[in-house]
């Protein structure tokens, strides 16, 4: 049977109550022009009795305390966005469907996914600018859910999507109030200097788009046992005398084996690029609570003959010397004192090039709304020529590690699922 969603309501959902109205300066890291997009994602609860009512109303009570995401962007520029706290609310749309979650087993085969039926449709000609989060709540015939998510990068990270979320769960099981309350604290990251030279300045005309890849990334999904992962790490710590974790296992496993099979020439440059936490490297920290963008990109780079020719172990030392440096790069970064004209946070969009996101300790996992975590959660692919792989979790009752990944050509999709099958 054909999956089919009906959706029999739409609207916005505005605070609760009255909020702070004004402007809001967003961060150094909020302002990049890679985050002005959109993430989008599916979350899968096996069980929920009206659901769409008692999260939108549980979301009308978070966006008391999380009101800057009821509003809307607004700037000229990049460099001068900022958010209008307007209280213009955020979009909300319910949904059922014709089938139970067991029927398309709870989306684990994330080719089969209907992504367009299940998030949220928008009618952008309605209004003049789009609201920051968009959410469609869809009920099966199981009484299980679906929530399909679309967040604004520009004003939270991972982490910040999923504390937001985790309020609205905490409102929805009726706490009066969150657990973790909401910083702002984005003053903490300041402009570089050569930043704010360039916004007072004459403006600047954007460089030009590096041409676009004519490669189409292929989608594959590798489940990866825990006692598999666990022999890593005592092979690791055996050899090495220091522990490691599951993302720099399974990170080294995928940028080793695919450069295997792309064929590169032995002495092509290969990166593998992973977004590391930030609240902790500011002094002093970030406070608990902050909901903003707060990463920085590890870099690696070696020639693909020698990592062809590396052992995991030796590939899981490189990822971890590199994640090392994060304090001192990300605090020279942040005074200004970096190399003109690199742009950490572009790396060059290549095929040699391989982005790697842990999505397993955002926290996104953890959110119950009241009737239980949620069984799966489906990232959605942003781009179909940016090679990429997440490191999740497979559906419930299935244990261990799910790496997500589109990260090569179909000629090159049959080798390296070869190659991975033989370390599962």
């Amino acid at each position: 049977m054909a999956l089919s969603v009906i959706r029999s309501a739409r609207g916005i959902v505005r605070p609760s109550e009255a909020t702070p109205s004004g402007t809001l300066d967003l961060s150094v890291i909020d302002r990049l022009p890679v985050l002005r997009c959109n993430v989008r994602t599916l979350h899968v609860f096996g069980h929920g009795v009206e659901a769409a009512k008692v999260i939108k109303e549980a979301l009308s009570k978070a966006l008391v305390h999380y009101y800057p995401l009821a509003g809307r962007l607004k700037g000229r520029s990049q460099s001068e966005l900022q958010i209008e706290c307007s209280a213009e609310g955020v979009w909300f749309v319910e949904a059922s469907a014709n089938c139970s979650l067991d029927t398309v087993k709870y989306f684990d085969d994330v080719l089969l996914v209907p992504y367009d039926e299940l998030l949220p449709d928008y009618p952008s000609e309605s209004y003049a600018i789009d609201p920051l989060v968009l959410m469609q709540v869809t009920r099966f015939t199981c009484d299980g859910f679906v929530i399909g998510l679309i967040f604004c990068h520009s004003i939270c990270d991972g982490l910040g999507a999923a504390q937001f979320l985790n309020a609205v769960s905490e409102f929805a099981r009726g706490l009066p109030h969150p657990s973790i309350m909401p910083v702002w604290h984005r003053e903490a990251l300041p402009s570089p200097p050569q930043q704010l030279a360039g916004v007072i300045g004459e403006p600047k005309l954007p460089p030009p788009l590096p041409p676009m890849p004519d490669y189409q990334l292929e989608h594959a999904s590798i489940d990866i046992s825990l006692d598999r992962i666990n022999e890593f790490k005592s092979e690791f710590l055996e050899l090495t005398g220091r522990p490691c974790s599951t993302f720099e296992i399974v990170a080294a496993m995928i940028w080793s084996h695919r450069t295997r099979v792309i064929n590169l020439d032995k002495d092509t440059d290969v990166k593998l690029v992973f977004f590391a936490n930030g609240r902790q490297i500011p002094q002093p920290p970030l406070p608990e609570g902050f909901y903003g963008n707060c990463f920085f990109p590890v870099t690696v780079t070696v020639s693909s003959g020698t990592l062809v020719q590396a052992s995991n172990v030796e590939v899981v030392k490189l990822i971890q010397d590199a994640k090392a440096k994060l304090p001192i790069e990300f605090a020279t970064w942040i005074k200004g004192d970096g190399v003109d004209g690199v742009d950490p946070f572009a790396p060059p969009l290549i095929y040699t090039t391989l982005f790697i996101s842990e999505w397993g300790h955002l926290g996104f996992n953890q959110i119950d709304y009241g009737w239980g975590t949620p069984v799966h959660i489906v990232p959605i692919q942003g781009s179909a020529i940016i090679p990429v792989g997440i490191v999740g979790s497979p559906p419930t009752p299935k244990k261990g590690v799910r790496l997500m990944t589109w990260c090569v050509e179909g000629a090159h999709l049959s080798a390296l699922l070869d190659q991975m099958m033989n370390l599962t």
